[in-house]
Order: C-alpha cells, then sequence, then structure tokens
C-alpha cells in the first residue's frame, strides 16, 4: 500500500500579512517579530501577492529608494502559487521547481492556510524517509 504524504501534513501554518500600503521598514519589522521572511500582502482583507526579504533587497535596496517609502504593493511578487491541502507534496514541489520560486501557498475555503517550502519540505521527506527506514529494520 503505498504512503501519501499531502502538502497539510508537512505544511507551515506561521502566515502573517500586511497591507499593500506597508513600507518595506514596517515588513522588515514584522518579518522579524514573527521570525518569518515572507508575508502575504493583502489588499482590502484579500492576499494579492506576497513580499520576502530578497524582493525588499532586490526591489528596494539595491535600487537605492529608503525602505520607509517602497510600499508592499510596489515590490511584491504577484500573482500567488497557491496548492490545496490535500495535494501530494511532490505537487507542491513540482510547482516550485517549474515556476521558480520557493514557496507555495496552502488554500481551503477561499483562505490561505499555511505555506510549504522548498526547505521544509525536503526536511520533512528526509525525516519519513528516515523513519520508514528504521520501521523497516523494526519489522
Amino acid at each position: 500500500m503505498p504512503i501519501t504524504v499531502r502538502v497539510r501534513d508537512v505544511m507551515d501554518t506561521n502566515v502573517y500579512t500586511v497591507d499593500a500600503s506597508a513600507t518595506a521598514m514596517d515588513i522588515l519589522k514584522v518579518m522579524q517579530e514573527k521570525g518569518v521572511w515572507s508575508v502575504i500582502v493583502e489588499e482590502k482583507g484579500l492576499p494579492i501577492g506576497v513580499i520576502t526579504e530578497r524582493d525588499i533587497l532586490r526591489r528596494c535596496i539595491m535600487k537605492g529608494f529608503s525602505p520607509d517609502k517602497c510600499k508592499a504593493k510596489e515590490i511584491m511578487s504577484a500573482p500567488l502559487v497557491t496548492i490545496g491541502p490535500d495535494e501530494p507534496i511532490g505537487e507542491a514541489m513540482r510547482l516550485m521547481v517549474e515556476k521558480g520560486i520557493r514557496r507555495v501557498y496552502v488554500v481551503e475555503g477561499g483562505k490561505i492556510i499555511g505555506r510549504v517550502t522548498q526547505t521544509g519540505s525536503c526536511t520533512n521527506l528526509l525525516n519519513i524517509v528516515l523513519a520508514l527506514h528504521e520501521v523497516r529494520y523494526q519489522l
């Protein structure tokens, strides 16, 4: 019987949002406070994009703009790449490779409930393989 690891089994639920009008400096403060390096950008309560520390570096700092003046909507990445929670983790990994991105967001009932990152998915899969390896030796 095959084992299927679903997105919900490995997703990170630490997803935070900022308003589209937030400045890069405000966003960096949220990221530091929450211990994350990406946040969802919302406008009128709806997710419209994502901003990462890399977006801030490349689209604000490296271009010589002040992080106190750059707005989230101006430097975010869009659209969000999403996946359902019951999809196989392999599908999330395929999306990340195909789109050249490091994270996909998990949507259920029209709401973002988590995210899957390259690092997190690889770590989780490695842990699963190691656990299955141990079980094989215990049988």
